[in-house]
């Protein structure tokens, strides 16, 4: 890695995100080729909204900011609240549930960074 400071590389703190197909809005705050190593977003999953069931092909951690929810990972249910991180080692089927009156709002940290071709609908399968 070579020092250096991309201006405006990253969307604005503000920034509502993107609706998902695993049901959750999402601001990609940082993935790019030229750090292959790791990519950031930014989750926000509406109350009484659980995410579609899917694993991905790279090591992923939750980093909760905001709100309260209940996580699944390989059919283990646990309840998260703001500060707690959650590890998803690759391949895991995983999904997480609003359970609070606002919004649900986490950081995405993957090892190495996400790319579509790493995602897996894991939702018909249950």
């Amino acid at each position: 890695m070579t020092p250096t400071v991309l201006e405006g590389a990253s969307p604005p703190p503000e920034s509502q995100g993107t609706w998902t197909e695993e049901r959750c809005f999402i601001v990609e705050t940082w993935n790019h080729a030229s750090d292959p190593g790791v990519s950031l977003a930014r989750a926000r999953v509406p109350p009484g909204v659980t995410t579609a069931r899917h694993a991905l092909a790279v090591d992923e951690r939750y980093v909760i900011e905001k709100g309260r929810g209940r996580v699944e990972i390989d059919g283990i249910e646990s309840d998260v609240s703001r500060g707690d991180v959650v590890l998803i080692p690759r391949g895991t089927s995983q999904r997480i549930r609003n359970l609070g009156d606002e919004d649900l709002v986490f950081l995405c940290v993957c090892t190495p960074r996400f790319e579509p071709a790493h995602y897996e609908d894991r939702e018909a399968s249950g």
